[in-house]
């Protein structure tokens, strides 16, 4: 699963790098990144994907305590692979609806 989501992120940035036009910055906001900029959608993507990357890892970590004796808590290790597993399972989703997205979007311009 860790590798799927390495896997799922590469194409991620890929995909967004490939289909994100050219900023037009015009009056870019003090901070510097301007509403919608492609790079924020990119960035929130790294977050998310980041944060189920770490429930897997809690999850693992949980699991293999369990196989080892070191914890006698199977209810949190199952608990903690099903949170990771519908977390990651949410992701695809989001990542298909973007791509999906986009996809309508350049086909629009066509």
């Amino acid at each position: 699963m860790i590798a799927s989501i390495g896997a799922v992120e590469a194409r991620i940035e890929g995909d967004a790098r490939a289909l994100a036009p050219a900023p037009i910055r015009t009056n870019p906001e003090p901070g510097g990144v301007e509403p919608g900029d492609p790079g924020s959608i990119v960035d929130g993507f790294k977050q998310m994907i980041h944060a189920v990357n770490q429930q897997g890892h809690i999850a693992s970590q949980k699991m293999a305590d369990v196989d080892a004796g070191r914890s006698d808590d199977l209810v949190g290790a199952m608990l903690a692979s099903q949170q990771a597993s519908l977390s990651f399972s949410m992701l695809l989703q989001a990542r298909n609806k973007v791509v999906g997205a986009m996809d309508e979007l350049i086909k629009l311009q066509l």
